[in-house]
């Protein structure tokens, strides 16, 4: 594996901290700025809004780029924005700060993913694959909880600066490690061909049911301060604990998803799908008992991440027409669960139904993928094998 590879795993690292850091904050941000823990909660879905529309539009922006100067562009702005949000007193403002962060941080993951990916031989994919979005994972594991004990020592702001600084050694090592040109470069193929890449009809199926798994992981995870605090029954110091077994469960599954054989992953994502629905359920049903949620939440970690990589696996693979914009198009689909899970989580908390009701939530999300692949199933029967002449035989996402 390149060491570029790793090098993007560790800039991601950075920015997956700053998506996913709010779940240990929000209570913290809603006391100072004076606005609901819904509210608050918001500010993730804001960032999550800001990565699907930016995604695309990022990646066209800097389609001509050398790769490691739009790697670095969108660095530094990532930075910048931290700063800001760090300072601002402005619930709007930080808000704003979310969104245009969430911009940067879009382009840097679409280009990273195609950079990755281009970066090796075509069956190490799903392993540069699983080594970009473990960046994501070790945020869960280790920079989340941290900026969780920041908050709860020195204040909200206190993570975001923290963010801030751990970025500038990503700049450095991206400068140095990563190539400006790479094997595939985006220009071989037209902007209006990759745009018609996306009405494909598994693809959008795909890319459906991506949104979806991460709308319930992203519902459940972003309650799970309140959830700890308030249903659990334990002490704030708890929460860091709570929200770094979630993490290694997601670097496990990452890890096992990047590992997998080809033809195996419709079968993982199948079982996937299935599991995390009924474990979020259970999770909800336990939620009083702490060893139960402990349990719960380190395997419902493996089960998000190992399904959802195998799922961008899946979004390469049959957006094989569009270079450029197939780490958009996962991406985007990434942030279209993360904007929608927090969104409506929060909309039944407000409803009056309690801190389990974002697990309930993510239940029903959880059912509506397992449609989804269901419907994909149904079209590879009709339409045959995937691009690029993946072998008939390979297991059906639905398992059979």
């Amino acid at each position: 594996m390149p060491f570029a590879v790793y090098v993007l795993g560790l800039a991601v690292f950075a920015q997956g901290t700053s998506e996913f850091m709010l779940s240990g904050l929000v209570s913290g941000i809603a006391t100072d700025l004076g606005v609901s823990i819904p509210a608050a909660g918001l500010l993730t879905s804001g960032f999550a809004v800001g990565m699907v529309i930016g995604a695309p539009l990022m990646a066209l922006f800097s389609r001509n780029w050398p790769r490691r100067r739009a790697l670095l562009v969108f660095l530094g702005a990532f930075i910048a924005v931290h700063v800001v949000g760090a300072v601002t007193t402005s619930y709007p403002l930080l808000l704003a700060t979310r969104v245009v962060g969430a911009l940067a941080n879009a382009g840097f993951w679409a280009v990273a993913l195609v950079t990755a990916v281009a970066l090796v031989a075509p069956e190490a994919r799903a392993r540069a694959t699983s080594v970009v979005v473990g960046g994501v994972t070790v945020a869960c594991v280790a920079g989340v909880p941290a900026g969780a004990v920041l908050g709860e020592q020195w204040g909200w702001r206190a993570a975001f600066w923290a963010v801030a600084l751990v970025s500038v050694p990503a700049v450095l090592a991206v400068a140095r490690a990563v190539p400006d040109a790479v094997p595939e470069e985006s220009g071989t193929t037209g902007v209006r061909e990759e745009l018609r890449a996306p009405t494909g009809a598994r693809l959008l199926v795909t890319l459906g049911a991506m949104a979806l798994v991460q709308g319930a992981t992203f519902c459940a995870f972003s309650y799970l301060e309140p959830l700890v605090t308030g249903v659990t029954g334990l002490g704030a110091g708890w929460v860091p604990v709570v929200l770094a077994l979630f993490g290694v469960g997601s670097f496990v599954g990452v890890t096992l998803a990047g590992r997998l054989p080809e033809a195996r992953t419709d079968a993982l994502i199948a079982a996937g799908m299935a599991a995390l629905a009924i474990g979020w359920a259970v999770l909800g049903l336990a939620a009083s008992n702490a060893v139960a949620v402990t349990v719960l939440v380190l395997l419902q970690g493996i089960l998000a991440f190992g399904t959802g990589t195998a799922l961008i696996s899946r979004v390469f693979l049959l957006a094989a027409g569009a270079p450029s914009l197939a780490g958009a198009f996962a991406t985007a689909a990434f942030n279209v669960g993360g904007a929608l899970g927090p969104w409506l989580g929060g909309l039944a908390i407000g409803a009056g139904y309690g801190f389990r009701a974002p697990l309930w939530v993510s239940g029903l999300l959880m059912a509506l993928a397992l449609g989804a692949a269901g419907a994909l199933s149904a079209m590879r029967r009709v339409g045959g094998p995937y691009p690029r002449g993946e072998s008939t035989q390979e297991t059906e996402i639905s398992g059979s």
